[in-house]
């Protein structure tokens, strides 16, 4: 069973616009676990362009399936976090003005920091996950920090996934191979869609959730948000 996460960043996006209140992000958090979600996802930024700090904060009673918080471990965030103590929290190496998410950790420049974070977030009680790319031996490294997951950056093959599926999806194949081995759970996310995500699931094995936010929002314009999480829990089964 692979888990559908919902990344309802886009939806704060949207809201922040207008600065008011609409659309709810906390009752599409609530209506997307009606819906079927299995888990909502976050990813708070420093400027809080789209989540905001105070979001996290209001959605913790609210979600009651999976709380996955995503971010660069900085004190603040890491403060946040150990208040909240989401379910899990997936460790991203962004610069604080990135836009998107574009590479993984290289672990080895930074395995003393990441493994003080991820003892910290064990002994608050808390799942990690470090995002990585496909690199076989970064991903031992990453099971070395005692992470209990990583997160398979998975652009590169959505980028490829039209001109050639089975050379796209190959490296994530074989990386999710290895973390098993290394007693890491898997996890993927950024540019899964509804045309990529079926053939994704079909030849990554051991895939615990796929994390998944501005695609499925964007189907969602056309959809509606119940029929779009239900096609893509259709893609995991």
């Amino acid at each position: 069973m692979t888990n559908l996460s919902v990344n309802i960043n886009k939806i704060a996006t949207l809201r922040n616009a207008r600065g008011e209140n609409q659309p709810n992000v906390q009752q599409v958090a609530v209506d997307c676990e009606i819906f079927g979600a299995d888990g909502i996802t976050v990813h708070p930024r420093p400027d809080e362009r789209h989540i905001k700090y105070d979001d996290v904060f209001k959605l913790r009673p609210l979600v009651k399936t999976e709380f996955n918080i995503e971010g660069y471990p900085s004190p603040e965030f890491i403060d946040l976090v150990l208040k909240v103590k989401p379910e899990q929290v997936t460790l991203v190496p962004d610069a604080p003005d990135a836009l998107t998410s574009s590479a993984g950790w290289n672990v080895a420049d930074n395995m003393e920091f990441l493994t003080t974070i991820v003892d910290t977030l064990r002994d608050a009680g808390i799942r990690t996950s470090i995002f990585v790319d496909t690199d076989i031996e970064n991903i031992k490294l990453a099971a070395k920090t005692g992470a209990d997951r990583i997160e398979l950056f998975t652009k590169p093959y959505a980028d490829n996934y039209a001109s050639n599926p089975a050379t796209a999806v190959e490296p994530y194949t074989l990386a999710s191979q290895a973390a098993h081995k290394a007693g890491l759970g898997v996890n993927a996310g950024h540019d899964l869609s509804l045309e990529n995500l079926e053939y994704f699931h079909a030849h990554v094995p051991y895939l615990n959730e796929v994390s998944i936010g501005h695609s499925l929002i964007s189907d969602a314009l056309y959809l509606g948000l119940k029929e779009t999480i239900a096609q893509y829990k259709k893609c995991l089964k």
